[in-house]
């Protein structure tokens, strides 16, 4: 690390549970950001500002005029490009040393699992039910911790899946795949500005975390925000041995360590 890296990331460094070997380690390692919009904003933002030495970001939607109420990594003179692109300058603007990797499409299920294998962490910014659920069984697949988040209106959610631990859920294990469930559109329902960036940014504090090493996840915790009132509430989550996205891996993983006397 050089005295420049010592300077930008010295208020990490002084932290006891990152340090100069916390701030290495972020600096070695690969996030993948699904989504550029509200809640991908305050998460690139701060992985870019942290030094995530490689950040790939996914989206296949350009910069819109209604966009720039909350989504803070776009500027007006940005309208017309694609969100990547914009997302891109604005993160090398404040760190030129991260090395980002913009895709400018929407990645199907095959296309996830080589983008989910190559990480180290996965960030779910989308805001649909299918691209969430395709994510979540590319991380179940190749065992890559997931933190998820949502939100609209006043409402949001979020939570760590990483069933690299046999007791944490997957995210098909709350929002079962097989359930109907209509997505909620910010173009249709609105939503509260801040409300993306309080959601996003717990996003990327529990990415830096996971990279890190540091404190606890909210693996097993779903947190919920209604932001009319700013109050929290909490749920404990478990897995599901039925489930059927991380059930077969469960039970598989189960069956290899079964030893027959």
């Amino acid at each position: 690390m050089n005295d420049d890296q010592l300077l930008r990331y010295s208020r990490h460094i002084l932290l006891g549970a990152i340090g100069i070997e916390g701030q290495c380690r972020l600096m070695a390692a690969h996030a993948l950001v699904i989504g550029a919009g509200g809640l991908g904003s305050p998460v690139l933002l701060f992985l870019a500002s942290a030094g995530v030495g490689t950040i790939t970001v996914a989206d296949d939607d350009s910069v819109d005029l209604t966009n720039l109420q909350r989504q803070i990594a776009h500027r007006s003179s940005a309208i017309g490009q694609p969100k990547v692109q914009s997302a891109a300058a604005a993160m090398t603007a404040i760190n030129p040393e991260v090395h980002v990797v913009a895709l400018p499409e929407r990645a199907d299920a095959e296309r996830l699992g080589a983008l989910v294998q190559a990480a180290d962490v996965v960030v779910d910014c989308s805001d649909n039910f299918a691209t969430r659920q395709a994510i979540n069984a590319a991380c179940v697949a190749h065992a890559k911790p997931l933190v998820s988040g949502a939100a609209v209106q006043f409402d949001g959610q979020v939570s760590v899946y990483d069933t690299r631990s046999a007791a944490s859920p997957c995210y098909a294990c709350i929002f079962p795949p097989e359930a109907t469930l209509q997505d909620a559109a910010c173009a249709t329902m609105g939503v509260f500005a801040p409300l993306v960036g309080i959601i996003g940014s717990v996003q990327a504090a529990e990415a830096l975390k996971l990279l890190i090493g540091a404190g606890t996840s909210l693996a097993g915790r779903l947190q919920m925000l209604d932001a009319s009132t700013m109050e929290w509430s909490e749920i404990r989550l478990s897995r599901d041995v039925n489930c059927s996205v991380c059930g077969p891996h469960l039970r598989a993983a189960n069956a290899s360590d079964t030893t027959v006397p």
